[in-house]
């Protein structure tokens, strides 16, 4: 489908705060009981949780992390470039695609690393899955702060300033 408009509308999808579409398909119904983040307060949290995102040429999703694994699938459309910097302070650029002689159809991005997406150089949207264990919660979200960003990482100031708001 290469009307991305008609896609949005017929996948119902939103905005989403870091660049892109998005929509849950799927929260798993049974729970764990775990922490947020660096507290050592328990909760219950769904064992898993599944989105559609669909992104943009023109647009892009910003540094972020979460502090869970994420497992991202390729959907459909073009590839998907997904940058990573990991808490050991590397950079990793991983190539989301259906094609083995450009990229793999499934990507993994460990919890806590930082990471943002861009469509491949001189094609038009993607759409991928991405699926979080232990569900996704909008607590365990953060937005990288770019001067923060390029402080910790200085050197991959190119990669987090194009790909910062």
């Amino acid at each position: 489908m290469e009307d991305w408009k008609s896609l949005v509308s017929e996948l119902a999808l939103s905005p989403h705060p870091e660049g892109g579409f998005y929509k849950e398909t799927y929260r798993n119904p049974f729970t764990i009981d775990t922490t947020w983040k660096d507290s050592d307060v328990v909760v219950k949290r769904n064992l898993s949780s599944s989105i559609l995102f669909l992104l943009l040429s023109d647009n892009f999703s910003a540094f972020h992390r979460i502090h869970q694994d994420e497992l991202w699938y390729f959907q459909g459309g073009d590839g998907v470039l997904i940058h990573e910097l990991n808490p050991q302070g590397e950079y990793i650029k991983h190539q989301l695609h259906l094609d083995p002689k450009i990229g793999r159809p499934q990507i993994l991005i460990p919890a806590n690393s930082w990471f943002a997406s861009e469509v491949m150089p001189g094609d038009k949207w993607s759409l991928s899955g991405c699926m979080v264990n232990p569900g996704f919660d909008f607590k365990d979200f953060e937005m990288a702060d770019r001067s923060s960003l390029l402080k910790e990482y200085p050197g991959h100031q190119e990669v987090v300033r194009k790909l910062t708001r």
